[in-house]
């Protein structure tokens, strides 16, 4: 069968099958942000710097940036402060609301010159010459170029986001030392001696080399330039900072004292040579001084608006924005030192929220059909169905290029990461069927001879069907006589659309014995739960809590297909400095408790009676849950053990023979006397030093020890810790990460705040279906080979990926390197396969075979990129390097590959332009922002407030996110929820992360898949704080509360239904927590904003966006 030709659709097959409970998609909601005024932006990775006073005469500085210095801090509960509750300071970013911020004078007169015309420029793919002289650099600090095909028309005010449009150039070069640093306060930037105004992109002399200061970084942003002047222009003091990056109507300069009264008029068209100006805004003020912004209330004629849906794309040539084409003042309206400031506009820069709409507007309402080779998916925020015609679901398999580099030093040059990431267990939503299960009896799956690659819809059948080349290796082999069939006259087999191996891209064999351990069919799996009774967990009323919801869980135990009950079985123990194991056989009248107290060499003390069946012994587990919180009330043990748990468990299931997992619940660092014994290593003082990446590292080599023989075993650890303080979770979790398990965090664990999260993630974790004791390896055809793999499990050798247990919410992630020259016909094919143990005690093979094209240009590469994928690469790399190396060095790779690759698309497939624009590739416009939020993240960058626990907690769970979860994770979702009409209850499209985009008249929630804020504003009306809180105002709302009362109106049912369909869409359960404007947990919900300067440190997207186009242009230099 040839790779290229698409498959017809493909018959229901005629065997029943099993189904997974199905999952709802995620839908998210997206819709242009907001215009409103551009706010000043702080120095890249500087402090946040207070407000200055006047600076003296003669200097001219940016306006400070956001950020008022925090008047105090306030501790967790705990005195610490945890992952999903940091600790909250009362830091206001910027002035209380209502102050007006004033930019301080320097801005000086332009010339009414003639504007430039808007330059189109058709996409032509040819390379990109010799580099730019310094001087043609200057000459035209054009736009920033989004290539691609077709750009839907811009909206009245200033440029609407859309592809390819350029945009005014970010050469923001960050002069000082450090990586981004900023001028030392009061001294503005080496200033040139003339300046021109606004001028046609064409002239006859070039102006010298420019330099860029970064928007606030203490100095006016503007090119030192020599060169005449042009008509009517005037210079009578500093220089005037240069327009830079404005696509949108420029906020005026205001001198000290002067207030500009009366709301903002509508910006005029894009090209009028004379505008008024409207008011500046200041980040975080929210008072009666911001106009008008758009959807809020009265939106400026012209501006796009929320709810308005993108109208039908028209094509256009791309269009390249000339920062000197940007209408200015004319010369009369203001005094000469009140003219405008020319700054980047958020909205001119490549936005998520639209890029995501339109996603869902273009490719949501068809089915994606996988019978085309090398197709690029729909976004993971795109809900849409799957049709498999011969290649896997995305839903299982994305890559980060469905087009391959031919030659490895094609993909050295792009420096694009040629990674998959793999689902195998993922859950599918109702409408899609589960992967069909393929019986070949005895004789087991049809594999290759040579390669072991198994039957898959690309294989070629040769000699009338008596033999089959393999696609992988291309060795020949013989079709059994029981597999024979006739081919038809295209070379097909005339019974492939009868099997699910020749037709689809997943499906599932049942495995021989041969594919069993000891060449035995395995018993079903076993779940053991494991419980600490220190005084700590007995205190806090865990103990108790757990053992009253294990009553009813234990119905809920996964099983398979119609099976009336689960063949899982069931043990229970529990421990302080000892361990005590429980016979409940269904013989008992009362369950028995056994001791081992010698923890140094752990046994298990009875074998018949520990795992039990749940409908036999159902009685002797009541009485025995019953008993537990009893025995334990009056504890006063507060040392625990955890390696000998572990043990214990690991050892039962062998002795069981079964695989299975065990289920930890723990609170504190296991300091008592025993193996695995840890010590308080927390020191905060390592951050950003060499000795950092040994916070991240176990401190033991015993639990890697552990972890191994689990992994021999089948025996998979789940973590459920409730710490009050440092535990160690970087040790702890060694041993779910392992053995592909999972770890849950509930710091400082209060049974009224949080037990609706753990229950709820402690149902889900039962309830899940799980493979356990699996083998998983990648095969791929000749030329590439998979090198790397990021994820949790082990690997005892270079191609088998080894897991205990492995669920519908884990991934692994792989990396390719050529080996050899691929050619352009063939492809590059990919077969993941999974060797695994069902829960019903079945051992199975589950396929996905994936074809991918292969290509010669540079620019097939680039258009078939999928940037969520590359980002979540790019974050599980940089979360594994700081094992071993420097935090910083990890960041600066980040960013010196993310250059590299954007540099590349420049040189080789941009169509030549002024080195000034900043050009992205359509299908990679949103790398840069999603690449700074990877770098300002807990890991990469940690906040004051952030434990080194919470670290290691996130860096292992982003180790096996898929890429919906990473997707929104570093981009959290902000959902307006009073803009939309009550009645409407779909999700509201979502916003920009940035604090610019809050009405203070709005309620807001947010979201990344760990955390669920609901942001009120100030000025809230009185009627909505009634629906959703009902209280009567805003100050009688309690700030933190984590559950909304149940009320019997159209918006509370709205928000707490909007609630619960976010939760659902997750794979863990986000806690509440309401946060009101101005208030001290403000703090922790501006963390989330990550369009904005971070308190840690981290750049704006606008400033990076300047950093990186710095980088490119000294790449490309």
């Amino acid at each position: 069968m040839n790779v290229n030709q698409s498959a017809p659709p493909v018959p229901p097959f005629g065997q029943p099958q099993p189904v997974y409970a199905g999952y709802h998609q995620s839908s998210y909601g997206g819709q242009p942000g907001s215009t409103a005024a551009p706010t000043p932006y702080g120095a890249y990775n500087g402090p946040l710097p207070g407000y200055q006073q006047t600076p003296p005469p003669g200097v001219s500085r940016a306006p400070a940036s956001s950020g008022a210095p925090p008047a105090s801090t306030a501790q967790g509960p705990c005195g610490q402060t945890a992952y999903g509750q940091f600790g909250q300071g009362d830091v206001q970013n910027g002035p209380s609301s209502g102050v007006q911020m004033q930019r301080l004078p320097g801005s000086q007169p332009f010339a009414s010159a003639p504007l430039a015309p808007v330059v189109s420029q058709p996409a032509v793919l040819q390379p990109y010459g010799p580099p730019p002289t310094s001087a043609q650099v200057t000459a035209q600090l054009a736009g920033m170029q989004i290539s691609g095909a077709v750009a839907p028309a811009p909206p009245a005010s200033g440029l609407g986001y859309g592809p390819p449009t350029s945009l005014a150039s970010a050469s923001g070069s960050f002069p000082n030392s450090g990586l981004y640093g900023s001028y030392p306060q009061g001294q503005a930037p080496p200033l040139g001696q003339g300046h021109p105004g606004a001028q046609p992109p064409q002239r006859s002399v070039p102006p010298q080399a420019s330099s860029f200061t970064s928007p606030a970084s203490g100095g006016p942003r503007m090119p030192s330039m020599t060169g005449p002047l042009l008509p009517g222009q005037s210079f009578g003091g500093p220089p005037v900072s240069q327009p830079n990056h404005v696509s949108s109507p420029p906020p005026q300069a205001l001198p000290p004292g002067t207030q500009m009264t009366g709301p903002p008029g509508p910006p005029p068209p894009m090209h009028s040579s004379q505008q008024p100006g409207y008011q500046l805004q200041q980040n975080g003020s929210f008072g009666p001084a911001r106009g008008p912004q758009s959807n809020y209330g009265s939106p400026y004629p012209g501006a796009a608006t929320f709810g308005s849906q993108p109208g039908p794309p028209q094509p256009l040539p791309p269009k390249r924005l000339d920062p000197d084409a940007i209408p200015s003042p004319q010369l009369n309206e203001l005094p000469p030192q009140q003219k405008t400031r020319h700054r980047i506009d958020p909205d001119a820069i490549p936005s998520p929220i639209q890029v995501i709409e339109d996603d869902r507007n273009n490719r949501g309402s068809e089915p994606f059909a996988t019978g085309v080779r090398g197709q690029v998916p729909p976004l993971v925020t795109t809900n849409f169905l799957v049709k498999d015609q011969g290649n896997a679901s995305p839903r299982y398999i994305r890559c980060t290029s469905y087009n391959i580099p031919c030659t490895s030093d094609m993909a050295k040059q792009a420096q694009v990461p040629l990674a998959a990431v793999i689902k195998p267990l993922a859950r599918l939503p109702p409408e899609e069927a589960s992967p069909y299960v393929v019986d070949h009896g005895e004789s087991g799956p049809l594999r290759c001879n040579r390669c072991k690659a198994y039957m898959c819809p690309f294989m070629q059948f040769v000699e009338g069907g008596r033999r089959f080349q393999c696609c992988f290796c291309s060795c020949i082999n013989d079709v059994p006589p029981q597999y024979f069939q006739h081919l038809d006259h295209t070379g097909k087999r005339v019974d492939a659309y009868d099997r699910p191996e020749l037709s689809l891209g997943s499906y599932e064999f049942l495995a021989t014995v041969d594919y069993c351990k000891n060449n035995k069919f395995p018993i079903p799996p076993a779940f053991i739960f494991m419980i600490d009774v220190s005084y700590n967990a007995v205190r806090s009323g865990l103990v108790r809590l757990l053992c009253e919801e294990l009553k009813s869980l234990l119905d809920f135990l996964p099983r398979e297909g119609g099976a009336e009950e689960s063949a899982i079985r069931v043990g229970f123990v529990t421990y302080n400095k000892v361990l005590h194991f429980y016979n409940v056989k269904s013989s008992l009248a009362q369950p028995q408790m056994m001791v081992v107290s010698d923890v140094s060499d752990m046994f298990v003390p009875l074998l018949d009676g520990f795992l039990v069946n749940v409908s036999e012994s159902r009685a002797v587990i009541t009485s025995l849950l019953d008993q537990i919180p009893e025995m334990f009330a009056d504890t006063r043990e507060t040392e625990t053990v955890f390696a000998p748990v572990i043990q214990a468990g690991m050892e039962a299931l062998k002795a069981a023979e079964c695989a299975g997992k065990l289920f930890l619940f723990h609170t504190s660092l296991p300091i008592a006397e025993a193996p695995g014994k840890l010590k308080n290593r927390d020191d905060r003082k390592l951050i950003n030093t060499d000795k950092e990446k040994t916070l991240f590292q176990p401190q033991s080599g015993a639990y890697q020890t552990l972890a191994k023989e689990c992994v021999a075993q089948g025996c998979c650890v789940d973590l459920f810790l409730f710490p009050n303080q440092y535990v160690d979770v970087a040790t702890l979790s060694v041993v779910p990460q392992l053995t592909g398990g999972s770890v849950y965090k509930y710091a400082c664990f209060q049974v009224e705040n949080d037990q609706e999260r753990f229950l709820s993630d402690l149902r889900r974790d039962v309830q899940k279906v799980v493979g356990f004791d699996a083998v998983m390896r990648v095969r791929t055809s000749t030329g590439i080979r998979a090198v790397d793999f990021f994820g949790a499990f082990y690997m005892s050798n270079t191609t088998d990926v080894e897991l205990a247990g492995l669920d519908g919410d884990k991934t692994v992630t792989v990396e390719f390197k050529h080996d050899d020259r691929l050619n352009e016909e063939n492809g590059a094919l990919l077969q993941c396969a999974l060797l695994y143990t069902s829960c019903a005690g079945q051992r199975r093979l589950r396929i996905h075979n994936l074809a991918l094209n292969c290509c010669t240009q540079l620019a097939d590469l680039y258009r078939n990129c999928e940037t969520d994928t590359l980002i979540n690469y790019m974050a599980k790399f940089a979360y594994r390097g700081v094992l071993s190396s420097p935090v910083k060095t990890v960041r600066d790779t980040l960013i010196t590959q993310c250059a590299q690759i954007l540099a590349c698309y420049r040189k080789n497939c941009a169509s030549p332009s002024s080195a000034g624009q900043l050009i992205l590739p359509e299908c990679m416009k949103l790398l840069p922002v999603y690449l700074n939020c990877v770098l300002k993240s807990e890991v990469l960058q940690p906040g004051a407030e952030v434990t080194t626990d919470d670290r290691a907690y996130v860096r292992q769970l982003v180790t096996s996110m898929d890429v919906a979860e990473t997707n929104v994770f570093f981009y959290p979702r902000l959902l307006p929820l009073t803009k939309s009409p009550i009645e409407n209850t779909t999700e509201p499209p979502a916003v920009r992360a940035s604090e610019e985009r809050l009405s203070n008249g709005d309620i807001y929630l947010l979201e990344n898949g760990l955390n669920l804020f609901l942001w009120v504003g100030a000025s809230v009306q009185q009627g909505v704080v009634q629906s959703v809180f009902g209280v009567s105002s805003f100050s009688q709302i309690t700030s933190g509360l984590s559950v909304l009362p149940v009320l019997d109106n159209l918006l509370s049912k709205k928000v707490r239904g909007l609630i619960d369909s976010l939760r659902a869409q997750r794979s863990r359960y986000m806690k509440l927590i309401v946060v009101k404007q101005e208030d001290k947990l403000e703090m922790l919900f501006k963390h989330f904003l990550v369009e904005d300067k971070s308190l840690s440190g981290g750049a704006s997207y606008v400033d990076f966006l300047c950093h990186m186009h710095k980088e490119i242009r000294q790449l490309l230099s």
